[in-house]
């Protein structure tokens, strides 16, 4: 096993150890939308898995079987965190939808992510990047896993949406 592995798994325990310590417990009195925004707000900077391919942040001959699909997988999912927290404040009938795009095309994104890391060994590439596998992938990982339980919660009704777009 690799130091980046140990990294991910790690980080990925201490994240899961602090969501069941102070969010779970207060899940069932939180209103969904209220956990939602922060959640989309982070991954709305998934725009830094760009990072992978700019020279300088990593190193010569890093694979760009998994360049390419990790950054733009990266930037795909920040343009539907947007979308979802756009919707979402406005309480906006398709934010329900969007969340649901955005967390399953954000996950399998994270999950393609780590396989082809793996299976084209990329992590002696990494650079100043390694930040993004050893402590942002176990958070976004982890908050995945949130917003999927907040979908398969009833989320309480509200007024209708509101003409303003205003945040």
């Amino acid at each position: 096993m690799n130091i980046l592995t140990i990294n991910l798994l790690a980080s990925s325990l201490v994240f899961w150890v602090t969501a069941r310590i102070y969010l779970f417990p207060e899940l069932k009195r939180l209103d969904p939308r209220s956990v939602l925004v922060p959640i989309l707000l982070l991954h709305a900077l998934r725009h830094l898995g760009l990072m992978f391919l700019a020279s300088g942040a990593i190193y010569s001959g890093i694979p760009t079987e998994f360049t390419y699909p990790a950054a733009f997988g990266d930037l795909l999912a920040s343009v539907l965190a947007l979308a979802a927290l756009l919707a979402v404040r406005r309480n906006a009938r398709s934010g329900h939808a969007l969340v649901w795009m955005f967390n399953v095309e954000g996950s399998v994104d994270l999950l393609v992510a780590i396989a082809l890391a793996t299976f084209y060994d990329a992590a002696p590439y990494m650079g100043a990047a390694y930040w993004i596998p050893a402590f942002w992938v176990p958070v976004l990982l982890v908050t995945h896993y949130i917003v999927f339980v907040l979908l398969w919660t009833p989320w309480p009704r509200h007024a209708p949406e509101s003409d303003s777009v205003a945040l």
